[in-house]
This record gives C-alpha cells, sequence and structure tokens, in this order.
C-alpha cells in the first residue's frame, strides 16, 4: 500500500517475538558459505537484505536450501566460490554488499556488484582502499568512491598491516575481517581513526569464533589473524532476536504504559543494541532484563526524563530514542551519531524534517541532533502531561525501514498520523506493524455467557465503529469440528491443542472456513456447541488458542467477544464490557434462533444446557467465567439487540481507547 494510517493511540501492552537479527543472519549466511562443511541456520530472517544475499551467494554457486519454518541449510564451499563470473545486485543491502565485496576480492574471479540508486550513494570507499593495499583489483563502474564495483582476480600479499579508516562504518572492518581468513597467512588491520559502532564488530568477532577463527585485537586499534586458520561449520546455528527491532516495542512501553516484553534478546544477547534498554531506563522508564527477554514499562512517576547522551555505540536504535524524545519533559540531545548521514538515507537531515512536522522544535548538526517537543501540561499518554503533537501528520520514510518504525511511536501522542509508503519495513521487518498492533492497536473486551447476546453486539460495534471483529467462541467450536472429525476424544488434551494450534481457520464475508470448508452452520450444532464448551476447559487447548486470539488485533481497532476476552486474553482492553442476562432469557433466544433455522429445540433442555455450562464455566481451572472488576456490567435481559448495542456503544464512547 502506498500508506498506512495509524489512528490515535494512547496505551501500549504486550508481548512480541522478535523476528532474526539482520547483523546476526547475513554475517551467518556469509561464514557458514565460506566454511568447510554444512550448516543449518535456524530462525534466519525473512527480509528483502537477507534475500539479497541469499540470491547473491546462489549466484557465485553456493549451495543454499530452504528447510522451512526460517531454517535454511548452506553447504560451504571452504572459501573458494564456485562461480567466477557473475553480476550481483545487491539492493539497498549494506550488511551484504560490504562484506560480500571483500570477500569476491580475495576469490579469484570477474564480479559486478550494484544496487539501487541509493546504494550508489553510500560510501565504500574505505574498505576498497582496504583491499587495494594487499594487492585486490577493485574498481569503481561509477562514481569513484562508492558501488557499482567491478572486481577482478589478483594476487593478494599481507606483507604490512591494512590500514582502515573506521569513522565512516564499522562495516568496512568487519567485512575485512571476515574474508581476510580466506588468505591463509596472517592478517593485521590498524585502525587510524575512532572505530564507531563497536558493538557490531563484537558480533563479527564473536560469529567468526563460532565458526572457528580466532582474532586477537588490542582495544579497538589493532585486529590480529594468525595465519593458517580457516572457517569450520559449527553444525547448527540459532539466529538471535534482532536487537535493533527491540527497541520500537521497548519504547512503547515506556511511552505507552506497559508492561511490554520483547523475547528472543536478553541480557544473554551478544548485540549492542540490547544497551537501548538502558537508555530508556536513563529516561525513567522501568527495565526488566531476563536472559532471552527485556521487559519495559513508563516510569513511576508517569513522565519520561530529557537525556543527553552519546549514542555512537547504538546508532541504530538510536532512532527510536529521537521519537522517544517528543514525550520526554525537556531538550533530548543525541550526540555522536554522524554514521546516520550515510546509511538507508542522511537519517539526521530525514528525522529533524519529519520530527519538525509534528510540532517538534529540531537542532541539528553534522553528528547530533536535539529535540524539545512542548508539552500541553494535561494528562494524555500514559507518560504524564501530552505532547502537543500536529496530528494528521504524513511521514515520508526515505525507502528507509527504522524511519518509518520509529514514527510509528508518534501515534503514541493520541493524534492520527499516517506512514507513507509502509513497505520499506520489509528490509528488515515485514509484518512490523502488525506485531506494533498487537500491543497498541485499541481493543473493546466484550465478556458474558452463552447467548447474552454479546457476540451479535460484538459484531455490530465493530461495523459501527469500523473495528474488526473476533468470535473467540468460534476458535473453540473449530477445535472441537477438527476434533471430531479427526476421531479424537475431547478430553484428549495433548492430542487436541496439537490440533487447535495448526487449525486451518479463516473468516470472510460473514463465512467461517475449516480448510476450505465453509462451516458455518456446523458450528452452531448443540453437539459442536457442547463441544467448544469441553475443549475450552483443557488449559492446553486454551494456550494454543491465545497467541491466535491476541493475532487479531489489527489497525484502526479490534471488537473481541469471548468468555475471557477481558480477563486474560486482552487484560489491558481500552473498554471492557459484560453482557449477561437470566438463564431464561438466554434459553428463550436460543430457542428462538434455533426455530427460525428449522432446527428442532425444546425449551427446558435448552435451559437445563445453559444452567449446566454457567456452572462448568464458572468453576473450570483456567480462565473461569467471571466479571471483572474493571469491566462495565450490562444486563440485556430486557433489552433487544439494538437496545443492548446502544448501551455498549454509550460506555465505549466515554472510554479511553
Amino acid at each position: 500500500m502506498a500508506s498506512l494510517h495509524l489512528p490515535p493511540l494512547r496505551s501500549a501492552s504486550g508481548c512480541v517475538r522478535l523476528p532474526g537479527s539482520k547483523s546476526i543472519s547475513n554475517r551467518m549466511l556469509l561464514l557458514a558459505a565460506l566454511a568447510q562443511g554444512a550448516t543449518e541456520i535456524r530462525d534466519l530472517l525473512d527480509s528483502d537484505d537477507t534475500r539479497v544475499m541469499l540470491a547473491a551467494l546462489q549466484k557465485v554457486g553456493v549451495g543454499v536450501t530452504a528447510l522451512g519454518g526460517g531454517a535454511w541449510r548452506v553447504q560451504g564451499c571452504g572459501g573458494v566460490f564456485p562461480v567466477k563470473d557473475a553480476e550481483l545486485f545487491m539492493g539497498n543491502a549494506g550488511t551484504a554488499i560490504r562484506p560480500l565485496t571483500a570477500a569476491l576480492a580475495l576469490s579469484g574471479g570477474h564480479y559486478r556488484l550494484s544496487g539501487v540508486p541509493r546504494m550508489h550513494e553510500r560510501p565504500i570507499g574505505d574498505l576498497v582502499d582496504g583491499l587495494l593495499q594487499i594487492g585486490a583489483d577493485v574498481r569503481y563502474a561509477g562514481n569513484p568512491g562508492f558501488p557499482p564495483l567491478t572486481i577482478h582476480p589478483a594476487i593478494v600479499k599481507l606483507a604490512a598491516p591494512i590500514r582502515l579508516r573506521g569513522d565512516v562504518s564499522s562495516q568496512f572492518l568487519t567485512a575485512l575481517l571476515m574474508a581476510l581468513p580466506l588468505s591463509g597467512v596472517e592478517a593485521v588491520i590498524e585502525m587510524t581513526t575512532e572505530l564507531i559502532s563497536r558493538p557490531y564488530v563484537e558480533i563479527t568477532l564473536n560469529l567468526m569464533a563460532r565458526f572457528g577463527v580466532k582474532v586477537e585485537r588490542e582495544g579497538w586499534q589493532r585486529f590480529t589473524i594468525a595465519a593458517g586458520q580457516g572457517y569450520r561449520s559449527p553444525g547448527l546455528l540459532h539466529v538471535e532476536g534482532d536487537a535493533s527491532a527491540a527497541s520500537y516495542f521497548l519504547a512503547a512501553g515506556a511511552i505507552g504504559g506497559g508492561p511490554v516484553r520483547v523475547e528472543g534478546v536478553g541480557r544473554d544477547s551478544i548485540q549492542g543494541d540490547v544497551r537501548f534498554a538502558e537508555a530508556l531506563a536513563a529516561m525513567g522508564a522501568r527495565i526488566e532484563w531476563g536472559a532471552q527477554h527485556i521487559e519495559a514499562r513508563a516510569p513511576v512517576s508517569g513522565k519520561l526524563k530529557a537525556f543527553d547522551l552519546d549514542l555512537n555505540h547504538i546508532p541504530d536504535a538510536a532512532m527510536t530514542l529521537a521519537v522517544a524524545a517528543l514525550f520526554a519533559d525537556g531538550r533530548c540531545l543525541l550526540r555522536n551519531i554522524g554514521s546516520w548521514r550515510v546509511k538507508e538515507t542522511d537519517r539526521i537531515a530525514a528525522m529533524a524534517t519529519e520530527l519538525r512536522k509534528l510540532g517538534a522544535i529540531v537542532e541539528e548538526g553534522a553528528d547530533w541532533l536535539a529535540v524539545t517537543c512542548p508539552r500541553s501540561g494535561i494528562p494524555g499518554t500514559q507518560s504524564g502531561a501530552a505532547p502537543t503533537l500536529v496530528p494528521n501528520c504524513a511521514i515520508d520514510t526515505y525507502d528507509d525501514h527504522r524511519i518509518a518504525m520509529c514514527f510509528s511511536l508518534a501515534a503514541l501522542g493520541g493524534v492520527p498520523l499516517t506512514i507513507n509508503d509502509p513497505a520499506c519495513v520489509n528490509k528488515t521487518f515485514p509484518d512490523y506493524f502488525d506485531a506494533f498492533a498487537e500491543i497498541t492497536a485499541p481493543v473493546i473486551a466484550i465478556d458474558g455467557p452463552s447467548a447474552s447476546g454479546k457476540g451479535t453486539v460484538a459484531e455490530r460495534v465493530a461495523a459501527a465503529l469500523g473495528y474488526h471483529y473476533l468470535d473467540s467462541g468460534s476458535l473453540y467450536r473449530l477445535t472441537a469440528l477438527a476434533a471430531l472429525r479427526a476421531d479424537l476424544a475431547l478430553d484428549d488434551e495433548t492430542g487436541v491443542a496439537a490440533l487447535a494450534a495448526g487449525l486451518p481457520a479463516s473468516f470472510s464475508g460473514g463465512r467461517i472456513l475449516l480448510a476450505d470448508d465453509d462451516v458455518t452452520d456446523a458450528i452452531r450444532t448443540e453437539e459442536i456447541s457442547a463441544g467448544a464448551s469441553k475443549v475450552a476447559a483443557l488449559p492446553a487447548v486454551r494456550a494454543a488458542l491465545l497467541a491466535r486470539q491476541r493475532a487479531y488485533r489489527r489497525f484502526p481497532g479490534l471488537v473481541a467477544d469471548g468468555r475471557d476476552m477481558g480477563s486474560v486474553v486482552f487484560p489491558t482492553a481500552g473498554a471492557k464490557l459484560f453482557l449477561t442476562a437470566s438463564a431464561e432469557a438466554r434459553a428463550e433466544r436460543r430457542y428462538k434462533q434455533l426455530i427460525a433455522k428449522g432446527m428442532p429445540a425444546n425449551m427446558h433442555a435448552l435451559l437445563q444446557d445453559l444452567q449446566e455450562r454457567d456452572a462448568r464455566d464458572a468453576q473450570r481451572s483456567v480462565a473461569p467465567l467471571r466479571h471483572c472488576d474493571d469491566a462495565d456490567l450490562v444486563d440485556t435481559t430486557e433489552m433487544n439487540i439494538e437496545a443492548a448495542v446502544a448501551a455498549v456503544m454509550s460506555i465505549v464512547q466515554r472510554s479511553p481507547l
């Protein structure tokens, strides 16, 4: 789509499983390609940048096989690419073109590397200068210092240390470190300037060690690779979650109340961007660390504090801080971020332009940015007084995934905004806006016993608001139907839970499908209703369907009905309602529904069944049916549907969605 409209957002809470790290994914792919033996890489990021690397490796003769579920097998070539003549299109993937350039320069072949127009504006001269020092034949096919490049066979000699600048990008050092073991002789790199983004070099050194190559370093000035080392496959590797991507969700928790938990990175992570959480803590956010998770909440005071930070060590995640500064209580200074100038776009200029659209006062320098946002002085967001953001801004993203992602946080200021070219997030996080919606999109949770009218009311409220609708009861009915069709006993907890986890359910045009079978009417029989109640009492089944239900949370919002929507599935819903009615009134409604469909019905049996179901649902060990203290009670015994909808809409309209 050309643009994505975000509604005003006021809170954030939930849990996000992060996609694999781009930096780790592309490094692992290249090292596996250069190694002896086959490597299985699991949880590999599926994005534009990793597809560029995979395609390039295939073009130079490396065997790569998709195993499914984010797993790939790479058949290493022992440092010698089989194909000696290839033309490689590298898109705008810096983590692919730079290390590949170095590896190909030592491979004795003819190669041509190009990319999108912006790639041809991103500097690569320092890397080429380093390669020329050892006799590599790398030539500029366009402007000197920039791609496109041509590489020709050459005899490489490492008689003296390679002298390399490190103040533009750490990727040049990473590229040389990863390629030099192919020479088989001792290699030394000496830095001639300060090295920026050091945590990314630490990722490189860590991964090289996993493939059997040790690098000795003297501080951050001199790196030595001993002779005789070569890459050997470690067999099986897992890609960590993307710590840079974690920054958006952690910031959302700090701004929107929280808790927001990210899974896939934590205190054991090898990525430096996890230190973004320390910057949030400096702003007063409450941070909890686990081995493989981080959780963020708003400050106890409700107000984020202004900051003055050197962010050289987390340049990508620092962009998120620039938007978080909109919610701080004063002028925020981001220092030592000069590398932003040579990324996917000139990020300092771009961030300044877009922040000003929102009403921020922005100052910028060669390597710094200062952000101040006037505040209204009245409560608005979870983090205190609302920033006076300009509503309905259209944020331009400059084909830069990180700009698109970090500016989504501005909607937590309670203003609608538009993200232009949202598909640019495909570079590293194709599902970003779905994941963001799962912790921020407004939710109206409608609970209540069977036949209380909650389904019909919820569907009509969703239509009136233009929200998505979730009938959670259908998922349990579908599970019961699928179990019976598979000849599974409904009390076979393990078997039914496994079936529920992979249930091929879909909802379209008011119809409910199980795989390609329209089962809209089939799941409404009394047999399936009773079966749904039985499987819903199984803890493993409820756990299997929990994530699926939460995935229905989408922009502009969701109305979800079910017996534990407000208590378990969406405990932080902006509006919670509990619809009820007397058992007699509910039995009469069910009787009329069945008769209208030409189905047999017995009033006494229906009443008895509802009473038994109420008792069973109230006594179950997991998510028992109950009226939550924070849910508005609506008794529909004496109401028709129109009156019930009006009552619910009245409550919704005064709720802080």
